[in-house]
């Protein structure tokens, strides 16, 4: 930012967090306001397990999103770990988006989750309403019930229907964020997206692979771990861990004569090539960690 062109008192600058309950359309929307994939994306619920920061940058602003796990009743450590994320992302941001799936709400009926509004008042910031989705609701009409009965439940400062695969209603998003953020100078670069490492991405993209290209329960017990990232002039060698709970499960991951890791280790290095700009060497291993979703030492020893 220069301060010569753009008074300080014009300049506005503050954290936003993205909150709802899981698949509401969080991370998919924190990607298409940057430009970049910053958050992994998939059709199953929970992909998100750790909070994650992504920059927006104008020319009078820098809006800090802050991507949340989805708000759940917490059954084991790990998910109590991702709900507290969550919870002091609201406590914390200077305005919150609360983000609901309106294709599913015209279906199933609920809107909110549960305990949500009190979260919410307690932590006193401005909160938006974002009906995510738009797109898959044929009648346009029937999401003006809906915006009707969420100021009943809240006082939101505006309640804003989008599509982000569309774009659509993203600029009126970032305007009324911007209003409401308080003034303040630019905190991150402009260049700069993230403020996440390198090895974060990459065991990312790897667990993404895997919740893609597996069913049920394996993607939820699984857990990457970068055990080494060695740059190296023609080719990175990075090393990676796969966490499991059960032995039966490692041998699902791994497949007939290895085929389904290699799977994922192909898919996986192609993304991670493309996201780090060089060559990669990949080498993939799959340990048994017994009940480490509930294990309070192997949740924070994995970053939690």
């Amino acid at each position: 930012m220069n301060e010569t062109t753009l008074p300080p008192d014009d300049f506005h600058c503050g954290y936003v967090a993205l909150i709802g309950a899981p698949n509401a359309g969080k991370s998919t929307l924190m990607n298409a306001l940057l430009g970049a994939k910053i958050s992994i994306v998939t059709a199953k619920p929970q992909t998100t397990r750790k909070r994650v920061l992504g920059f927006y940058t104008g020319d009078t602003h820098q809006i800090i999103f802050i991507d949340t796990p989805g708000l759940i009743r917490p059954k084991y450590i790990l998910q109590q770990s991702m709900v507290t994320a969550a919870h002091s992302a609201i406590a914390e941001a200077d305005a919150i988006c609360v983000l609901i799936d309106g294709a599913r709400a015209l279906e199933r009926g609920d809107l909110l989750p549960v305990g949500l509004l009190d979260l919410l008042r307690k932590a006193g910031s401005p909160v938006f309403a974002v009906i995510t989705k738009s797109d898959l609701v044929a009648d346009k009409k029937q999401l003006l019930p809906m915006m009707a009965r969420l100021l009943e439940f809240y006082d939101f400062k505006a309640v804003i229907p989008i599509s982000a695969p569309e774009g659509q209603g993203l600029d009126g998003l970032i305007d009324e964020l911007r209003a409401v953020l308080p003034v303040g100078p630019q905190l991150y670069p402009e260049d700069m997206l993230s403020d996440a490492p390198e090895r974060f991405f990459v065991s990312e993209i790897i667990r993404e692979k895997i919740f893609e290209q597996y069913r049920q329960e394996v993607p939820y017990a699984t857990e990457v771990f970068i055990a080494e990232f060695r740059e190296e002039e023609k080719c990175d060698h990075i090393a990676a861990e796969i966490i499991v709970e059960r032995e039966s499960q490692k041998r699902i991951l791994i497949g007939s004569g290895g085929d389904a890791l290699k799977a994922i280790g192909i898919a996986a290095r192609k993304d991670i090539e493309a996201f780090l700009g060089r060559k990669v060497f990949l080498e993939l291993h799959v340990r048994v960690r017994d009940g480490w979703r509930d294990n309070e030492a192997w949740v924070r020893r994995l970053g939690y």
